[in-house]
């Protein structure tokens, strides 16, 4: 694995010489912050090797290079999912190469539904904490000790001072910000009612299908890590509709403006306390 990422970083060398702080992973309906960023390079990931290309709608599948509210960053426009067939050594691929570029945080962000009574749809939740029930983990096998300790912490997998940072900036904006944990399953078919209360009972406030992989990689390396889920709809057992699609879609477009702000001002904090 340590050769193909270096392939893949030296690729990304070739079209774009920055030197990145920041990795930035954008979700189901939240592509529109690439719009903001001084794009310096635009690369398919079938252009990148060892990257594999997401089936999943919305997911454009392409790595952003370039400045963002006076960071250097590298932002990838859509993720592959465990669901659609891949391993969690390819969900995390892009993570690795972000840590061999340079990165050092990690800011992930994913849509998902709500869990916990008191959030609403069109929420922010700021990850504090997450629960793993995908069927692998991105670690599993020998363990290369130039990519992470064999067995890496995961009691504070996201950085408390960003989350705290990420707090007062959502306040500050008077942006309904909650705070929770999130589960990830399988997927790619929904929950039943009785998994929603089991998941609940678990002690989840949001569930979806991506993310923790991620994360445990960038444990795994070191990374700091900020995540934030866009509750795109409610999955309450007793007042539950069947999925709709573009109306899940279309609530993460609108509530993906109030993640710009916080992802913006955010990078410019981290800017000015170094």
């Amino acid at each position: 694995m340590y050769d193909q990422i270096q392939q893949a970083a030296a690729a990304i060398r070739n079209k774009w010489n920055g030197q990145p702080r920041v990795g930035i992973i954008l979700g189901t309906g939240l592509g529109g912050l690439v719009e903001e960023i001084e794009a310096q390079a635009t690369i398919p990931y079938c252009d990148i090797p060892h990257f594999s290309v997401s089936s999943a709608p919305t997911h454009a599948g392409r790595l952003v290079c370039g400045r963002l509210s006076g960071q250097t960053v590298v932002a990838m426009e859509g993720r592959v999912h465990y669901y659609e067939g891949f391993s969690a050594q390819q969900i995390t691929m892009p993570v690795r190469v972000m840590r061999a570029l340079g990165c050092e945080i990690l800011i992930a962000s994913n849509a998902s539904g709500g869990l916990n009574p008191q959030f609403r749809k069109g929420d922010i939740m700021l990850i504090e904490d997450h629960i793993g029930l995908l069927m692998d983990n991105p670690l599993r096998g020998p363990n290369d000790e130039r990519l992470g300790p064999r067995f890496p912490d995961m009691c504070r997998p996201y950085d408390p001072e960003l989350i705290q940072k990420a707090r007062w900036i959502a306040l500050e904006e008077k942006i309904a910000c909650q705070q929770g944990v999130f589960v990830a399953v399988p997927g790619p078919n929904l929950e039943t009612r009785a998994e929603y209360r089991f998941l609940r009972q678990m002690g989840a406030d949001a569930v979806g299908m991506s993310t923790v992989p991620e994360v445990i990689v960038a444990a795994h390396g070191g990374m700091r890590t900020v995540g934030l889920s866009i509750i795109t709809d409610m999955c309450l057992p007793d007042a539950l509709e069947p999925i709709n699609l573009p109306d899940i879609i279309a609530t993460a477009n609108a509530a993906e403006k109030k993640l710009r702000v916080i992802v913006k001002r955010l990078l410019r904090e981290l800017g000015a306390n170094g």
